[in-house]
């Protein structure tokens, strides 16, 4: 598929469903959120689902939000790469053949949707729609700007990860000629911190365990440990670049526990190893340098499982 044809399956529908991914992050609700006031503003009904509660720091994106009734007719997916991360309560679109499109730019997409337009060279799915948008000849909002400004800066960790492209730049600095405050949106995302993160970040780094002759680092966040610290927990995710911040580490792992013997494995590489690669061995995946998985086990157990597929890289 090209854009024009994306374009015109959503001229050609309505009543739109909008999956995002649980552990929700910029990307998504960026991708989401654009795509919904995008519909809006073509005269369709859409809706935006997540299989959690949506994190507070993203909640200027909701703004002007309203769930509409309707009978759906078309699921569409943002950045998410296999059927697992629409999440349990969501379940009946994880079944083969309920989700008509996904607009994804994982290499690891698992091709699930009857329709799916993957560009692994995409820094964000936030470009992707951004292009759409484009395409269609609609007006592209403030709204819409900001929402696909903030997919692109948090997923470019504000424009410093590998995965950032001259394309990157480009469409940011085209979305920042909008009303969309892009200074406050960086710092809100990247610099201000709550009481209970400052808490995890000196929990986390004061117990961080090194492997490997220091190549590889992991921390742990129990669901004691952030229930202690208080912080949302969106907060938490954004834990997983600490890792990889100590000189000489080539592989920075986070084991942050879901639920009772459930956890989910957040992955970053340097240029020396791919953490997509390393996840897929889990069942997971994600970019070259920033991945993710889940596994099911008591937490020593997790951690071993771990540090045993570590070791072949080195």
């Amino acid at each position: 598929m090209n854009f024009q044809q994306i374009v015109d399956i959503f001229k050609n529908n309505d009543n739109f469903t909008i999956l995002t991914h649980k552990s929700p992050d910029g990307d998504t609700l960026g991708s989401g959120f654009a795509l919904w006031h995008f519909l809006k503003n073509m005269g369709k009904k859409a809706n935006v689902l997540n299989s959690e509660e949506l994190p507070d720091r993203y909640s200027f994106m909701y703004e002007g939000y309203e769930p509409q009734e309707f009978e759906e007719k078309f699921v569409v997916a943002v950045d998410i790469a296999d059927p697992n991360l629409i999440g349990s309560k969501l379940s009946q679109y994880q079944q083969p053949g309920a989700v008509d499109l996904c607009i994804d730019h994982h290499i690891s997409n698992k091709q699930f949707a009857k329709k799916t337009y993957v560009d692994g060279d995409a820094s964000a799915a936030a470009m992707l729609i951004y292009e759409i948008i484009k395409t269609s000849g609609e007006k592209m909002t403030d709204i819409m700007a900001k929402c696909l400004y903030t997919g692109i800066a948090t997923d470019t960790g504000c424009f410093k990860y590998e995965n950032t492209t001259p394309r990157a730049h480009i469409i940011a600095a085209e979305l920042m000629a909008y009303d969309i405050d892009y200074a406050n949106v960086n710092r809100m995302m990247f610099d201000v911190k709550s009481h209970g993160r400052i808490q995890a970040e000196q929990q986390v780094i004061s117990n961080m365990k090194y492997y490997f002759d220091g190549r590889c680092t992991m921390i742990v966040l129990t669901k004691q440990l952030m229930a202690q610290c208080g912080a949302d927990q969106s907060e938490f995710d954004g834990l997983a670049s600490v890792p990889l911040c100590v000189e000489g580490v080539d592989i920075g792992i986070t084991v942050k526990e879901r639920h009772t013997d459930y956890y989910k494995i957040s992955v970053r590489t340097t240029d020396k190893l791919n953490a997509s690669e390393f996840c897929q061995k889990f069942g997971g995946g994600g970019h070259i340098r920033a991945a993710g998985c889940e596994i099911k086990g008591k937490l020593d157990e997790v951690v071993k499982m771990l540090l045993d597929e570590a070791a072949k890289l080195f």
